[in-house]
């Protein structure tokens, strides 16, 4: 398991983490300041507004960055692996003996996981069309191109997805260290000819701004809070570079970038107010507009392409926690197993992506959208984090209490700021988190009775086999694999073909997988034998939540006497249920209509076991739950 738990920062651990971690909130300085002073907070870039503002950003940066995920919440890892459902799964374990509050952490941790597909959705939108508006700057007239050059890059980033991040991932550090690089030295240029915007390094700035604002603080940090987005993504990817080489990376490079180009955003307003319109691009000399319009957009398709990989890499920890059916899973990589590709994930989120761009048109529309997804996850992961330090890490309430509380009215704030916006285009990711939150209850809840169902009806497969010791039953020298989901009863598939074709294999192997709640099972854990009868034996196949998924490659450290598994004489058998709404069920109508759906179009457990097409024999049920 050490390999997958970096401990200490490398060179090549720093760069990979510049180059796929900070780049969502590596690109928030195009359009964070320029919100701040827009028509919806009406805060006017006067001198002291100005410096208030540019304090507040960094504050914010300083509080919940630095010291919330930095600090903090980099230590809550669930064996090296980060992220709001690497997280969920530790608070559930920590509270496992108390049932009602596992299940309520359930339902909370979900919708925070539901919260972080609406800024997969919405990162893209806004990175990349922020960016194609400077275009607006060089030439007015191309206003009308923004839209279509926006689409079109955003096609082709999800369309290249198919082949892999491997491939460019070599480019995007240097390109990444390069734009904070290009940041720093913009800002820092404004910075000498307007020092008074060091002021906003006083806390008290900040404090003093945002208290003068009365009712109007709600929506002046409601945009504030545009300066953090992408600080859940330190988290969630905490286990493919360590949470050393995360916090290297932050204190010797982004932060540094990032607040010297804020500082040097606010040292603009402060000479030249009407650069308002877009004080990020004319921070720039105007020879340097075409290049930094250019990097820009590079820099947010590199952050876009985080938060894609982000939402395939969190619908494979769902699907592996029982959250959503299975999907077919693409690795694009022979040697990182976290690269991977998730077709059906794709296209949706292209077609989400596509309709906030084109219902909302412009970047300033998506801010409103952007800021309750984030906090609300933020909030959420804040929660979580104090059941794993008061249960999980067993310290006291008042130092489980005293670490959290000051997050917990931070994230308050946020929170309410941004849901201040919720008809303002705030509803694009909460109504889009519920409806994700009934699908994936909806599939939790209906695989349980479905497999309460199965246990309730089927024989015990202890009765069974003592029954077929004596049964005048043919044996054929073969192999069969019976994939079932309740190890106690017979499986389906195999009554079904003692009926129709009245034999039995030589060996059969009653195939069990588990999903344990952390995300990775050594191999030498990973497969449990145990003998149930003459030819009959369990066996119980282990994986964490970030494994890749390989039966044929599990059963292959089975040690049975006279076995071989041979892909010429090794059968696979699967059963497939066909559930059936019925009336007066354990869940409404409606959501027993939802379930079947789900089902009916889940993907093929094959590919998702990874078992050989040509080995497979499928049989199926109608079950009504």
């Amino acid at each position: 398991m050490s390999s997958h738990l970096p401990k200490k920062a490398s060179l090549g651990l720093v760069m990979g983490a510049l180059g796929v971690v900070f780049g969502d909130i590596g690109t928030s300085p195009l359009y964070t300041i320029k919100e701040i002073f827009g028509h919806a907070t009406g805060i006017t870039p006067t001198p002291e507004h100005v410096i208030g503002a540019t304090s507040a950003v960094f504050w914010a940066l300083m509080c919940v960055v630095t010291l919330k995920y930095v600090t903090l919440i980099l230590r809550a890892d669930n064996r090296g692996e980060g992220g709001i459902m690497a997280l969920l799964a530790l608070a559930v374990s920590s509270v496992a003996s108390n049932e009602v509050l596992k299940k309520r952490l359930l339902v909370v941790g979900t919708f925070g996981a539901c919260l972080f597909y609406g800024e997969c959705i919405i990162t893209p939108a806004i990175s990349v069309l922020s960016a194609v508006e400077g275009l607006e700057l060089v030439s007015p007239g191309m206003s009308e191109y923004i839209l279509p050059i926006s689409v079109a890059i955003i096609v082709t980033l999800f369309g290249v997805q198919r082949f892999g991040t491997q491939a460019v991932g070599g480019f995007y550090a240097p390109i990444i260290i390069g734009w904070f690089a290009v940041m720093g030295a913009v800002g820092l240029w404004q910075i000498i000819q307007h020092p008074g915007i060091l002021a906003a390094l006083n806390p008290l700035t900040a404090l003093s701004f945002l208290l003068d604002r009365g009712f109007g603080i709600f929506a002046a940090v409601g945009m504030v809070v545009l300066a953090i987005t992408g600080a859940e993504t330190l988290y969630a990817d905490m286990g493919h570079f360590g949470k050393s080489s995360i916090r290297v990376a932050w204190v010797s490079l982004v932060l540094p970038g990032l607040t010297l180009n804020y500082l040097g955003q606010g040292a603009l307003l402060l000479g030249n107010p009407e650069a308002v319109e877009n004080p990020f691009f004319l921070a720039f000399p105007p020879v340097l507009l075409i290049p930094a319009v250019i990097l820009a957009t590079i820099a947010t398709v590199i952050a876009s392409q985080a938060t894609i990989s982000g939402a395939y890499s969190m619908t494979q920890q769902a699907i592996q926690l029982g959250l959503l059916p299975r999907m077919q899973i693409i690795h694009t990589s022979e040697t990182e197993s976290g690269q991977i590709y998730m077709p059906m994930v794709n296209w949706i989120l292209l077609g989400a992506v596509l309709l906030a761009v084109l219902g909302f048109r412009n970047s300033s529309a998506l801010a409103s959208a952007y800021g309750i997804a984030i906090t609300g996850t933020m909030l959420i992961a804040t929660i979580l984090t104090f059941y794993v330090i008061r249960h999980g890490w067993k310290y006291p309430l008042w130092i489980s209490a005293g670490a959290t509380a000051f997050f917990l009215a931070l994230d308050t704030l946020l929170f309410t700021s941004c849901a201040v916006k919720f008809f303002q285009g705030g509803w694009f990711p909460v109504v889009l988190g519920c409806a994700l939150l009934v699908v994936m209850l909806t599939w939790k809840k209906g695989r349980e009775l479905l497999l309460q169902h199965i246990y309730e009806n089927d024989p015990k497969l202890s009765e069974f086999v003592e029954y077929m010791k004596d049964a005048d039953v043919p044996r054929v020298e073969r192999t069969a694999v019976f994939l079932v989901s309740d190890p106690r009863t017979a499986p389906q598939a195999l009554m079904h073909n003692l009926k129709h074709n009245r034999v039995l294999h030589q060996h059969n192997l009653i195939v069990t997988v588990v999903f344990e709640d952390i995300p990775w099972v050594p191999e030498r854990d990973r497969l449990v034998t145990t003998q149930v009868g003459e030819g009959f034996w369990q066996l119980t196949i282990r994986y964490g939540f970030m494994d890749k998924t390989d039966i044929p490659k599990a059963l292959n450290q089975v040690k049975i006497p006279g076995l071989e598994i041979d892909p010429f004489s090794t059968s696979y058998f699967l059963s497939r249920e066909t559930v059936v709404p019925s009336q007066g069920g354990k869940m409404g109508r409606w959501r027993e209509v939802l379930f079947t759906m789900i089902s009916r179009n889940a993907g093929s457990v094959v590919s998702y076991f990874n078992i050989p097409s040509n080995s497979v024999i499928e049989l199926g049920s109608r079950v009504h739950i």
